[in-house]
């Protein structure tokens, strides 16, 4: 497949100010990209515009809490009117509760959801028709190992990266099946990476250790490059395909066994 240049792409990353996405924004304006950058944290996200402008890199930020559809669309149209088409929509954005079911309240519930599950449709259906009718483009969902296998204390966030791992899949067949074969998607599973959101999540075995941020965003950024349909971290991560052929008992025998199940006990989240 032909490899992706992103010298003066226009390039959308949600949950822009910290974490990955921040070091996405940095490998992608290296590259001579305009990254415009989402954020919810208004002061981060102008403290990691303010960075990358005084190195002379491309980049715009705009305050979105994403969950928001009317200000998702809102700023998405400003995007696309000061910017021009988005080649790259990158939807990075994300929450968790780290609690058992019954300690997360309605809200903090309808929060998970609103900025994992919904808002990737949301940001998708406000640039994809420009894509459209540019014949090209590229939607990025970073979902999570935990889209395709629950563990105690991730039940919402589970059930919401469940649904971002479904909607890229679903994405993928209708652009397909419509004829839009110039638009890519390239869904992210990845095991817990370490940047503050999953504090104290540990390594449930070998098999899935706890990934850096550096690694976890070189892998992210050469999927997209290549315009891979999905990227599992570690590769491993597949395994989780093999076991669901397996009846469930047996399969969750495994998932408590290689400790999968204890990886939330000591989980205390990024505190600001």
């Amino acid at each position: 497949m032909r490899v992706k240049h992103f010298l003066d792409q226009n390039i959308v990353i949600t949950g822009a100010s910290s974490g990955i996405g921040k070091l996405m924004a940095e490998a992608f304006a290296a590259e001579g990209a305009r990254v415009i950058l989402w954020d919810c944290d208004r002061d981060a996200l102008e403290t990691v515009g303010k960075e990358l402008n005084e190195r002379g890199l491309r980049c715009a930020t705009y305050f979105c809490d994403v969950s928001n559809r009317d200000l998702v669309y809102d700023t998405a149209g400003r995007v696309i009117r000061e910017h021009g088409p988005i080649d790259i929509l990158i939807n990075n954005a994300g929450v968790v509760s780290g609690r058992p079911l019954l300690e997360i309240s309605d809200a903090d519930i309808e929060r998970t959801f609103g900025v994992n599950a919904l808002a990737p449709i949301w940001t998708t259906r406000a640039f994809l028709p420009a894509m459209i009718e540019r014949g090209r483009g590229h939607i990025v969902t970073i979902a999570s190992a935990a889209g395709l296998i629950g563990a105690p204390k991730l039940t919402d966030y589970a059930a919401s990266k469940h649904a971002a791992v479904g909607f890229d899949d679903a994405l993928r067949s209708e652009l397909h099946h419509l004829g839009h074969r110039g638009i890519r998607t390239t869904v992210v599973c990845a095991y817990f990476i370490a940047t503050g959101l999953f504090e104290g999540a540990s390594s449930a075995t070998p098999l899935l250790p706890v990934l850096t941020p550096d690694y976890a965003t070189r892998q992210i950024v050469r999927a997209i490059r290549r315009g891979r349909r999905r990227l599992l971290l570690p590769r491993s991560v597949a395994l989780v395909y093999l076991g669901r052929l397996l009846p469930a008992p047996i399969f969750d025998w495994i998932v408590r066994a290689i400790g999968v199940a204890r990886s939330m006990d000591d989980f205390t989240g990024r505190r600001r």
